[in-house]
């Protein structure tokens, strides 16, 4: 089906109210919402739009080259899907469709701990960038056997995510009742998951009841230096909003940060990560690796992110509903949009590489 075929989504946005008509409203509710009242969900797109660019004229645009290479990785464009979880309940081959679509769009993926795919499976259908998140649990020899696991797949770096030491308040979810259907397993968890995630009689949500359960609420900045003695692999470390964590995240021997805020589904009325992104490029100062991720949902917006100081972005709910209307070939599709819209966004601000896109263009 070309293009201009009557009805199919010609932008992330389309993407999502085609979404919304394919998935099951617990399922839906559960990728699209946010935490209370859904204020920094709100925030995180529209703090995007409020940035202005002052673009450039007669630079010769006619070549473009949207390559960046990530801790050693060449990436065909500055974009890394983020890491999601329980992404069969999108489409029937989950994670191992969406490494493949990014595999194929020259891009990377980060796969999540709640994934419902294996490590090993993931990396066994992609030949691109492919990170492992993780959280620390209260028995840190899961913890560590789940390192040792991403290891020896062939991972080539690990993502600690550091602001859920508690589920946030997701309301819909608990409207909804939300529990991860019985036939959907999680077999990166390193703990059983089944009488927890799937119960669908408790007050709080499934997934709620489990992080309290088997997180560790008490991680501390020498959690990072404990993992950082159990692993060679880098360690980039997701959910940071200020500059004087990220620094403190170098300290601990952190190879980057993830300027993120959970895709508001944490802290309501935290700080958008378009507000956030320049203190903590300013308090960085090029030392590490730094990469951000919500409301990305146009290239004007990968544009104003490689402006504001990030190597690349990362791309979260979008690929779930191009998953969710048709599978690899929907998230395949979702991205080639995505990067259709980057190189016009670098063409008309007069940038030819990422390299181009300086602090300057940002009004």
């Amino acid at each position: 089906m070309s293009d201009s075929a009557v009805g199919r989504p010609v932008n992330l946005h389309s993407y999502e109210a085609a979404a919304a008509e394919h998935l099951p409203r617990m399922v839906y509710d559960y990728y699209a919402g946010g935490a209370n009242d859904e204020i920094l969900l709100r925030e995180s797109r529209s703090a995007w739009d409020d940035v202005r660019i002052r673009y450039r004229v007669l630079r010769d645009v006619s070549q473009r080259d949207l390559s960046v290479n990530i801790s050693g990785h060449q990436l065909d464009w500055p974009v890394i899907v983020a890491p999601m979880a329980f992404q069969q309940m999108a489409t029937p081959e989950g994670e191992v469709a969406t490494a493949r679509a990014s595999a194929t769009m020259g891009s990377g993926m980060i796969l999540s701990t709640l994934s419902n795919r294996t490590i090993e499976a993931v990396r066994a259908a992609s030949y691109g960038l492919l990170w492992f998140q993780l959280y620390i649990y209260r028995d840190r020899g899961v913890t560590a056997e789940l390192v040792r696991r991403a290891e020896r797949a062939g991972c080539t770096g690990l993502v600690l995510t550091v602001d859920t030491p508690l589920l946030g308040r997701r309301e819909r979810d608990l409207l909804n009742g939300f529990h991860v259907p019985a036939e959907f397993d999680a077999p990166n968890l390193g703990v059983d998951m089944r009488g927890t995630l799937a119960s669908q009689h408790q007050a709080a949500s499934a997934l709620a009841t489990f992080i309290a359960d088997y997180w560790d609420a008490g991680i501390a900045w020498k959690d990072l230096a404990w993992l950082q003695s159990i692993t060679s692999l880098p360690i980039y470390v997701k959910g940071i909003v200020r500059g004087d964590d990220a620094l403190l995240a170098l300290e601990y021997g952190a190879a980057g940060v993830i300027v993120s805020n959970h895709g508001g589904r944490q802290l309501d009325t935290a700080l958008p990560t378009a507000r956030a992104l320049p203190e903590i490029a300013q308090a960085m100062q090029g030392r590490g690796l730094l990469l951000v991720d919500g409301g990305i949902r146009r290239g004007t917006d990968v544009l104003k992110a490689l402006a504001m100081g990030a190597n690349a972005v990362l791309l979260g709910r979008p690929v779930l509903w191009g998953l969710s209307v048709n599978g690899e070939a929907g998230a395949q599709h979702v991205m080639e949009l995505l990067r259709s819209e980057v190189d016009l966004a670098f063409a008309l601000a007069g940038v030819r590489s990422p390299a181009e896109a300086t602090p300057d263009l940002i009004a």
